[in-house]
């Protein structure tokens, strides 16, 4: 239980975090071009990499399980998703991921239309 409740507390810390730098970058530069959620995704995805190998079992800072999960899963996942499949595609096929994601998008959006249409 308690893994949930440190998830959580990040996840929440996360999406704040979020909500602001989107936000802030959106008031910046306009909202025509998703700027805030670019710059929230790459720095995820470099914050993710960096702290995966910092404190890994190869790695030169040691950190409890507790504190990986509240920052990785929790602050980062909530932060962006995009972080966590950056990090996963490391090991995995990214472009299947890239394109079945992408197809599953467009099917919904194709789903949806049928649905709207009277």
């Amino acid at each position: 239980m308690f893994s949930y409740l440190v998830v959580a507390i990040g996840g929440a810390l996360g999406t704040v975090g979020r909500f602001w730098l989107s936000g802030a970058i959106a008031q910046k530069f306009g909202e025509t071009f998703p700027a805030g959620t670019l710059l929230v995704n790459i720095s995820g995805s470099l914050i993710i990499g960096f702290f995966a190998a910092l404190t890994g079992p190869d790695g030169r800072i040691w950190s409890s399980p507790s504190f990986r999960q509240f920052f990785m899963i929790g602050v980062l996942g909530g932060y962006t998703t995009f972080s966590s499949f950056s990090l996963q595609t490391l090991a995995l096929n990214a472009i299947g991921s890239f394109v079945l994601c992408l197809f599953a998008v467009w099917l919904g959006d194709y789903f949806a239309v049928l649905l709207n249409q009277p």
